[in-house]
């Protein structure tokens, strides 16, 4: 028999906030407010937005969120693995621990799920760019940026437009209504869809080229193959990647369909200038040391220009019969002296490190921090999100540094490792009571958890486990 459960109204009930049960969700997200309040955090946010806000009360209208709380959501949704603003909202709506992160009273509403778009456009590229600084900044306070040995790589982020919303840039027809017409003039029922799809497939010629079509919804999105090398709408996402330290130096957001490498010597610059930025040096100040990238940024010009301004270049040559003859003699050079580089052993350890921290450095953002599939529309809107959630990157190093716990999975882990640890304890201590009715000892590894135990009441009470066990 059983009694169904229905909601009754219960009378009103006073319960203090330090009595609130906690988990380790809770500790990980009071570490990340400590080490984000004693960096001045919010008082750095709230001087960089200041100028976009009406600051003057007497103007009257509704005050706007405080900007220390839109940037710590966005740290929740990669925290998180968070993909969308609205699970975003959904969650710090729902978490006490979250709650407490954002410093909103169990009676205060989080904020709604559309405020993020006010926000983001209220706030320009350069503010995110800034809050990204001031990271790097604290890294370097660590003792975590070092900035002299670069690696460089790219990743494919999807985008939030549909090949079957294409349309021509010329004519404005639409993708489908382009190849029914083909499969009508072939012969095919364009009625059918199924049959259509398997002409669209197999026909002759078949490209669907940037040039010539565009997704009216996205128009920045580019045709290209995904990770799986599905054709997609796509975006390119490049880190520039301390390889002593593995902190994100710099971020672009690249079009689906432009090729590494085209700007090499630039992105160079970029993170060295932005670094120098970081640690308090003027600009222009020679730091970077050592360049790695794989074979799709080789390019003898930028080759030549790295070295040119003693950079060691570690690229390997795409082209393995390349005619070295043939080249001008700085590229030639260029070409023999990073071969020379990949061959020794500073360049192995080079190639070694640039696979462990800048390809991990995708799966952290793209994969784990909600970033591979993206909900946004518009490079600029989506370089805004990625620039903070790189930036998270760079604070989990921070916190893995200080607490020893640098994302919310660790500290879940580490929570289950201290129950494990304490598990082992207990078992030992009550070692003399596992006995079997001969006398002899169980094995080790079969006793019942001590949690298992304690959750017992037949067991508890009985006072003896021999029965229990045997």
């Amino acid at each position: 028999m059983f009694r169904k459960k229905t909601p009754n109204e219960s009378p009103a009930l006073w319960i203090a906030t330090s009595d609130l049960p906690t988990t380790p969700a809770t500790g990980f997200y009071q570490r990340l407010d400590r080490v984000l309040v004693d960096r001045g955090f919010g008082d750095a946010v709230r001087r960089v937005c200041a100028p976009f806000y009406e600051m003057d009360a007497s103007q009257g209208g509704r005050p706007g969120i405080d900007p220390e709380v839109y940037f710590k959501m966005l740290m929740v949704g990669f925290f998180e693995n968070l993909a969308a603003e609205r699970a975003i909202a959904a969650r710090c709506a729902d978490s006490l621990a979250i709650r407490a992160f954002l410093h909103y009273e169990l009676t205060e509403r989080p904020p709604h799920h559309s405020s993020f778009t006010v926000i983001r456009q209220r706030l320009p590229l350069a503010v995110y760019e800034q809050v990204f600084d001031l990271l790097l900044a604290a890294l370097h306070d660590a003792k975590l940026l070092r900035g002299k040995h670069l690696a460089i790589d790219s990743s494919v982020l999807e985008a939030n437009a549909s090949l079957r919303s294409l349309t021509h840039r010329l004519t404005g027809e639409k993708y489908r209504q382009y190849v029914k017409r083909l499969a009508k003039e072939a012969g095919v029922e364009p009625s059918d869809p199924r049959a259509v799809s398997t002409f669209d497939r197999n026909r002759k010629g078949r490209k669907t080229s940037n040039k010539d079509w565009q997704n009216p919804h996205d128009p920045d999105a580019k045709v290209g193959p995904d990770k799986k090398g599905v054709t997609r709408m796509i975006y390119k996402p490049e880190h520039v990647v301390d390889l002593e330290t593995g902190a994100i130096l710099d971020v672009e957001l690249k079009p689906g369909d432009e090729a590494d490498g085209d700007d090499l010597v630039t992105r160079v610059r970029d993170a060295e200038e932005r670094v120098n930025e970081a640690v308090g040096e003027p600009p222009g100040v020679a730091r970077v040391q050592t360049v790695v990238a794989d074979s799709a940024y080789c390019r003898p010009e930028a080759l030549v220009a790295l070295q040119t301004a003693q950079i060691r270049t570690a690229i390997p040559d795409p082209v393995g019969n390349r005619r070295l003859e043939r080249l001008p003699d700085d590229q030639r050079r260029a070409l023999r002296t990073t071969q020379q580089t990949l061959t020794s052993a500073s360049g192995r350890w080079l190639l070694r490190h640039r696979g462990e921290f800048a390809e991990r450095s995708f799966v952290h953002v793209l994969d784990d921090g909600g970033a591979r599939r993206t909900t946004l529309r518009g490079r600029e809107n989506i370089l805004k999100r990625y620039l903070i959630q790189t930036a998270c990157l760079n604070l989990s190093l921070l916190l893995r540094h200080l607490t020893g716990v640098g994302t919310l999975k660790q500290a879940w882990a580490a929570s289950t490792d201290a129950l494990d640890a304490l598990s082992t304890i207990l078992r030992r201590l009550l070692a003399p009571l596992f006995l079997t009715s001969s006398g002899l000892m169980l094995p080790f590894d079969v006793w019942p958890a001590p949690r298992l135990l304690m959750a017992s009441p037949n067991v508890m009470a009985s006072g003896s486990f021999t029965s229990t066990i045997c």
